[in-house]
């Protein structure tokens, strides 16, 4: 077999890889240039978080700071949030309708990237210097570059662009002669704002930030919790385990913001797994979500730190709860949205008297459920810590595998007595699939 056949037979078994070759008329496929911006405004949307979480806050002065935090910082943070995601939405809207781009619509959306990239250092002189208004105006200036970029400029673009193409080969073609091309009809460029956004786009956004999180976890491990050489020859006698040892609390708190971010990624693709498509409520939900999920870092930051005195451990404790509900409980609040609709965004699978309806209320119940309990915790329990708060964070993801055995037990128990009870109607009898669907199936 000659190369070239062989060559000819490695295009041919990738399927879908023309979609991202160039045409002869210099357009490609927008899918890889939609990945890239996808994935670098998930990371962006996420940083925002790292000038709040690397706040200094001692313990005598923690209600005060903490309230101070609260008030302005994460308020900020939530908005730049909002604004960015904004900004991915419109993103999205605007590419569900463009195919194919040339390399202008290119060079066009790596601009509005690029301001983009500029927002978190905006947010960072906010954040540093409240009191001067330079910040505010560069962090006004670059909203108002994206969206002048991303609202005006692409779409201008997509829409006089196919007038100016075809008025270009109409001249080429007086002065150089007519060549026989196909006929291109310039169709009217529209955006339908009721329509539902793409639900692989979504998800592709989600995963950013829920891999963000996890990342900017470790990040902080690896940059507090590394012990110095001289402090483990001075203080532990040369003895690194010793040395590691007294950063216990810190590695809790980081396996227990781990098992959090996961099991709430979990959460999230099982429910998107049964999605037909995202409405834009569903998609506001989501966002809110992520919002929430992008602030973990900072409970982990509170819960790791200054665990020496019970009032400030407690509080901490409470942020971290207040941050792990409002996350979860508006994915419970994308999965109800969509049962307004259940026929048109969820599979028969969830939908009410489905088989995983009732596992599926359960898996986004779970932390919703578990955040309230915590918190009442610190309430009544005096000797509640932050290493329980933890040890029940890394115990939810074994209680969750707990209940699924436990349902599948009861689901065994149920089928055993049914096919032993002796007076079962007839009619029951010839319809054994029709009630078995009617039974919750396991995860």
């Amino acid at each position: 077999m000659s190369r070239l056949q062989v060559q000819e037979q490695a295009v041919d078994s990738e399927g879908d890889s023309s979609l991202y070759r160039r045409d002869e008329e210099g357009t490609q496929s927008s899918h890889r240039m939609l990945g890239f911006s996808d994935a670098l405004l998930s990371i962006i949307a996420t940083v925002m978080i790292l000038p709040v979480t690397h706040t200094e806050i001692s313990p005598e002065q923690f209600d005060k700071s903490i309230q101070k935090l609260l008030a302005t910082r994460i308020a900020v943070y939530l908005m730049t949030f909002l604004i960015v995601t904004v900004a991915w939405a419109a993103h999205t809207r605007l590419f569900q309708v463009v195919g194919k781009i040339d390399d202008t619509l290119a060079l066009l959306n790596l601009a509005c990237m690029m301001t983009i990239t500029l927002l978190p250092y905006t947010f960072s002189l906010m954040v540093t210097f409240p009191d001067v208004p330079l910040g505010i105006f560069l962090f006004c200036m670059c909203v108002i570059a994206i969206g002048s970029v991303q609202s005006y400029l692409l779409m201008v673009t997509v829409i006089f662009l196919p007038h100016i193409s075809k008025a270009t080969t109409w001249c080429k073609d007086k002065f150089m002669g007519h060549r026989e091309s196909p006929a291109h009809n310039v169709e009217p460029f529209s955006i339908d704002l009721h329509a539902p956004l793409s639900k692989e786009r979504v998800e592709a956004f989600s995963d950013g930030v829920y891999a963000i999180v996890a990342t900017l976890l470790i990040l902080d491990i690896c940059e507090d919790n590394v012990p110095d050489p001289k402090d483990v020859q001075q203080k532990f006698s040369g003895s690194l385990v010793a040395a590691l040892g007294a950063y216990g609390p810190q590695f809790l708190a980081y396996f227990g913001s781990f098992a959090t971010v996961g099991l709430l990624w979990f959460a999230h693709h099982s429910l998107f797994l049964h999605v037909r498509k995202a409405t834009q409520t569903m998609g506001l939900f989501n966002i809110l979500s992520l919002a929430f999920v992008g602030g973990l870092p900072l409970a982990y930051q509170q819960t790791s730190a200054f665990a020496r005195q019970p009032r400030d451990e407690l509080e901490r404790v409470r942020v971290s709860c207040a941050i792990i509900f409002f996350a979860s409980i508006f994915q419970f609040a994308i999965w109800t949205t969509a049962l307004l609709h259940q026929r048109e965004t969820l599979q028969p699978a969830v939908q009410f008297g489905g088989q995983e309806h009732a596992f599926m209320f359960a898996k986004l119940a779970l932390y919703p459920c578990a955040s309230l309990l915590a918190f009442a915790a610190t309430c009544l329990l005096s000797r509640f810590s932050t290493a329980i708060f933890h040890l029940m964070q890394i115990a939810v993801p074994f209680a969750f595998l707990l209940l699924r055995l436990l349902v599948r037990l009861a689901l065994a128990g149920l089928q055993v007595l049914w096919d032993l009870w002796p007076e079962r109607p007839q009619q029951d009898q010839g319809e054994p699939e029709t009630q078995s669907q009617l039974l919750p199936a396991s995860c």
